[in-house]
């Protein structure tokens, strides 16, 4: 690898208001926040990266700083041959600062952001789109709409699949009778060749999930996410692998060994690591690379910006296997105007172009009436 150095960092926060929140079972989300990070070399080369902080979305301000105070000092200056070198070191240098404030979330998403970014910028050096320099093929990857509403899920449903979407993902976790007559309204306007998901948020206790299994099987459902919360014992996910008929999914709210423990285990079905919660694309790689050789479904969740959503796009594409990229179809300016141009979508995959790293630019004069931060480190 052409190794590079880091000359300057940036560290862009936006905040675009909506007229509806996004709503799950753990909460809502009232705006749609996003931070993006600006790597440039000394050569004038850059690449982007994102950092995840959609909820609590007061929280994305609080992560910029955590980008801008504390990674970017460390990262100025080095000299970067492989990123995945460095994600670890850096990691390993904060683990202490996300031990001592009980914060390891945030200093994981900032470092993810940053080798994302550094990701980019170095198959943009070579010429590359980011799956060829993972050592994958650029391909169309299959996509699924995401983030359904209990109130207007079969409504989103026709509106996206005149966009091209052929796989949906509802949302649950409300109570059984909501739960259950929105899943039935959607399933009896399925076309052929159509899917049905569902995403419970971790909205269930390990009883409410072993009574809802059954109830869910005449569905017919790709998969079931996150029925519990994410830290659970590991004989509670096996017992639900054992009674739900859909595979279970799950990931996004998992870090380090536990998820690459989750990529190889009996339980899940389908992995679901994020790229700007943890690890980047040097992290998210290995997951996705070691769920695939375990036969199972490489699935990147994704809820925010562009930036992170096409770096998902070419994880995927670089992985393989039968896996689907997530795509939020809530209304949210950040992710079309922070990836320029925006991918087509054509029979129900997402169009990857041989463009170098991640094939797009924040378009960020479009964006300005929702950047709340700008941070500049040199």
């Amino acid at each position: 690898m052409t190794s590079f150095t880091i000359a300057r960092i940036e560290t862009f926060v936006l905040c675009a208001p909506i007229d509806h929140p996004v709503v799950t079972s753990f909460g809502s989300i009232p705006e749609r926040v996003c931070v993006i990070v600006r790597v440039e070399d000394s050569d004038g080369a850059h690449g982007w990266g994102d950092v995840w902080c959609n909820f609590p979305s007061y929280g994305a301000g609080y992560r910029g700083l955590v980008m801008h105070r504390t990674i970017a000092p460390m990262a100025l200056g080095r000299t970067v041959d492989d990123p995945a070198v460095l994600w670890r070191e850096l990691s390993a240098r904060v683990h202490v600062w996300a031990v001592q404030s009980g914060d390891a979330g945030a200093f994981a998403a900032a470092l993810a952001g940053l080798d994302t970014a550094l990701w980019d910028l170095k198959a943009r050096r070579a010429g590359l789109p980011l799956a060829r320099m993972l050592g994958g093929a650029v391909r169309d990857v299959p996509v699924y709409a995401s983030g359904l509403n209990p109130n207007d899920g079969p409504e989103t449903v026709e509106r996206v699949r005149e966009e091209g979407y052929r796989r949906f993902k509802q949302k649950i976790g409300f109570g059984e009778a909501t739960d259950l007559a929105v899943l039935r309204r959607i399933k009896d306007r399925l076309r052929d060749g159509e899917r049905l998901l569902v995403d419970v948020n971790q909205g269930w206790t390990t009883e409410e999930a072993l009574r809802m299994a059954p109830r869910l099987t005449e569905f017919d459902l790709d998969w079931v996410e996150e029925p519990v919360v994410a830290d659970r014992p590991e004989a509670e996910w096996a017992a639900l692998a054992a009674s739900f008929a859909a595979p279970l999914a799950g990931g996004e709210n998992l870090r380090g060994l536990d998820l690459l423990r989750a990529a190889s285990n009996a339980w899940f079905g389908v992995i679901q690591p994020d790229v700007g919660k943890w690890g980047g694309v040097s992290g998210c790689l290995a997951v996705g690379q070691a769920a695939v050789e375990a036969g199972k479904r490489y699935c990147p969740h994704w809820l925010s910006g562009g930036v992170g959503l096409m770096a998902s796009a070419h994880l995927l594409s670089a992985v393989g296997g039968e896996g689907m990229l997530e795509v939020d179809t809530n209304p949210n300016p950040l992710r079309t105007l922070l990836a320029q141009p925006f991918p087509a979508l054509k029979d129900g995959a997402f169009v990857l172009t041989e463009a170098p790293g991640l094939g797009i630019e924040p378009d960020l004069a479009a964006a300005q009436a929702f950047l709340v931060h700008h941070y500049e480190a040199r």
